[in-house]
């Protein structure tokens, strides 16, 4: 009988093993704690902090303090239980990074909001986003984020779409009402809208399912070719489509490649388990939710 249990031991460890490594294959890890995989951008000082040598401002008109040039180390690293863990102060409005573009991909990370916030966002939600597709220079939107589609991370919106600096997406959607405002929400079975810089060119995820304040949320990204889904603890919560950008003169071209920005945006917020796989079509899981 002991002979038999260790077998079924050893059997149940050897499938968890190989199933990790099944489920891990392919992966890249985007996160070490020299940030060898990034740059950063940093952009204009607010008025409030105590940074002499650089011009301030309101934190999004002014001269930015540009690149790979961090007075205040607001993106660093720190190890927590044999876990990189990415800081992100918000001190400044700041970009991190990647060095590479990337098309047809699946990107994972775990985010936790922090407790400190920063002007000019004291009273407003802590807030961060990712930006994909981004496309240099840096700074086009608010002198310090590159021109990109957002999938938005910020407290009970994460998921939510904003369009950057010349960018659009179609997005299925339909309007309701939110704390007494009229509001476009991703709606599977809505009418297909453009989204585009200019105006109101936010829409909603379809529904909160974020973990509570001071918990670890996952979120995921796939896009493939012009589309993407948003994906907040494993539910679908916006499918986009028709990804395209805009030159000065107003001429659309279909966006499927690009840099990913993980943004500093006045609030202390953690990342870890940045994670990115090259896919051809989506994952089984993702797909039964369509």
């Amino acid at each position: 009988m002991k002979t038999k249990l260790i077998y079924l031991l050893l059997l149940v460890s050897t499938t968890y093993f190989l199933n990790a490594q099944k489920n891990d294959k392919g992966w890249e890890n985007l996160l070490d704690k020299d940030l060898t995989n990034w740059d950063i951008f940093m952009g204009v000082p607010h008025t409030s902090l105590d940074l002499e040598g650089y011009e301030k401002g309101d934190g999004m008109h002014g001269t930015p303090i540009g690149l790979n040039n961090d007075p205040l180390n607001v993106f660093t690293t720190t190890q927590e239980n044999g876990e990189t863990i990415l800081n992100v102060s918000g001190e400044i409005y700041g970009g991190l990074s990647t060095k590479k573009e990337y098309e047809n991909y699946h990107l994972v990370f775990d985010i936790k909001w922090g407790t400190k916030k920063y002007e000019p966002r004291l009273k407003d939600k802590r807030d961060s986003g990712v930006l994909y597709h981004a496309q240099e220079p840096h700074g086009q939107f608010w002198n310090v984020w590159m021109r990109a589609p957002e999938m938005q991370v910020q407290e009970t919106d994460c998921g939510d779409f904003f369009p950057l600096a010349g960018v659009s997406m179609d997005i299925k959607a339909t309007k309701r009402m939110d704390n007494g405002k009229e509001f476009w929400f991703y709606d599977p079975n809505g009418e297909m809208r453009t989204f585009k810089t200019g105006g109101n060119g936010r829409c909603r995820r379809i529904a909160n399912f974020e973990n509570p304040h001071g918990q670890w949320s996952r979120l995921e990204l796939i896009c493939i070719e012009d589309k993407a889904y948003h994906i907040v603890n494993g539910k679908v919560v916006m499918v986009l489509e028709n990804a395209k950008e805009y030159n000065k003169e107003g001429i659309a071209k279909s966006l499927t490649k690009g840099k990913i920005q993980f943004q500093s945006e006045a609030c202390e917020v953690y990342y870890k388990n940045i994670k990115i796989k090259n896919i051809k079509k989506l994952p089984k899981e993702i797909k039964k939710q369509l």
